[in-house]
């Protein structure tokens, strides 16, 4: 079954629901972008094979249940000039509420670096066939403010705190989109069973002594992650997170009160909000 059925309990006046989905990973490429790319998409579809299926479902679904989708990012695998196609065409047929991931702005998997300067070769071409803001947004929904900030590389950015302080002004509850989860110990413990890593941010500095040296420097959290993660943490308007990136179902809690809801590529979430 693809589809997971989930309630979350964040007090509102009258129930909704919305599908959140994640990492769907489109890897369409053509010669415009180049005989390399091509190959890298030939290459990445093989670990994808669903992800054109789980988007028509997707779409299906959010107009037979006529509910928003919610999308937590890696849409797109890498950039190319088929998949931003394809996204906007997307966006353009379905009502679709979007934070980005790491993937958004990958010019070939895995070929450098990923901060900042990086992100910004491919931003505003990737954010041209995007309706909302990708790096920080909010939508209001059912009386409930979704805001979706861009964490793809394990950090949060001075802006997106003061975003997200004056949205929580608002004084809506407040559920958080983002790519990356934060850490959780259940979730680290969840995650390190599997992997070398947990893949989570703002992990504390001594659980990440066995990480691979590049994957530590890659997921280690700077000041203004931690003050946002704390911010999160102590703001009780913030009632839920909804999170992909990680390519696995999971249902936790973030500081032992705000539900934190993670799905996989291959599922759909049809999550009611009561």
């Amino acid at each position: 079954m693809s589809i997971i059925p989930t309630s979350l309990k964040i007090g509102v006046k009258t129930p909704f629901r919305a599908l959140h989905m994640t990492d769907t990973h489109l890897t369409y490429a053509d010669l415009r972008d180049g005989e390399r790319k091509v190959q890298l998409a030939e290459r990445r579809a093989r670990s994808f094979p669903r992800a054109a299926e789980m988007l028509q479902l997707a779409a299906e679904v959010s107009k037979s249940e006529n509910v928003p989708i919610l999308h937590t990012g890696d849409l797109i695998d890498f950039v190319s000039l088929a998949n931003l196609e394809a996204v906007e065409q997307f966006i353009a047929q379905n009502d679709c509420f979007f934070a980005t991931g790491n993937h958004e702005f990958s010019l070939y998997v895995g070929e450098a670096k990923e901060d900042a300067a990086y992100r910004n070769q491919s931003l505003p071409a990737v954010q041209k066939v995007f309706k909302n803001d990708i790096r920080m947004a909010s939508r209001v929904i059912g009386g409930v403010n979704f805001v979706a900030l861009d964490n793809g590389y394990y950090l949060f950015e001075p802006e997106q705190l003061a975003f997200l302080k004056n949205e929580v002004q608002r004084g809506l509850p407040v559920v958080l989109l983002m790519h990356n989860p934060l850490h959780e110990p259940r979730l680290y413990e969840f995650m390190m069973q599997r992997d070398s890593c947990a893949y989570l941010v703002a992990v504390p500095e001594a659980l990440m002594a066995s990480y691979p040296d590049g994957r530590a420097e890659q997921q280690r959290a700077d000041a203004i992650t931690l003050e946002t993660v704390e911010y999160i943490k102590n703001e009780t308007q913030i009632k839920a997170i909804i999170a992909g990136h990680l390519h696995k179902d999971y249902e936790g809690v973030f500081a032992d009160r705000i539900p934190q809801i993670v799905t996989s590529c291959t599922k759909l979430r049809l999550i009611e909000f009561t």
